[in-house]
């Protein structure tokens, strides 16, 4: 399998803040509650929910020093794209919601 095509970059980039979100989890709101608490309390409270993204979409970082040392150029677009569409949607969450 071809790893330097946009499309395995995008996969790549949408799937991982959604480790990163329960890494963000694990590691600010563990004691305070469950994880079905704390998406009921980040859709109450946007301020929140979008510092929570922004945490999350931090962990395209890896992939993306990954392929700029590889010199994958079109897997990097990929991760480019899919993170820009994650903060599209963070934008969103701030100020329209």
């Amino acid at each position: 399998m071809r790893r330097n095509v946009p499309i395995v970059g995008f996969v790549v980039g949408l799937l991982l803040p959604v480790l990163g979100f329960f890494i963000v989890y694990f590691l600010m709101f563990r004691s305070s509650s469950t994880i079905g608490g704390l998406l009921q309390s980040l859709m109450h409270d946007h301020k929140s929910a979008s510092k929570v993204l922004t945490l999350s979409l931090l962990i395209n970082l890896v992939p993306f020093v990954y392929c700029n040392t590889k010199r994958l150029d079109y897997a990097m677009r990929g991760i480019v794209s899919a993170t820009m569409l994650y903060a599209v949607f963070i934008v969103l969450v701030m100020f329209v919601w």
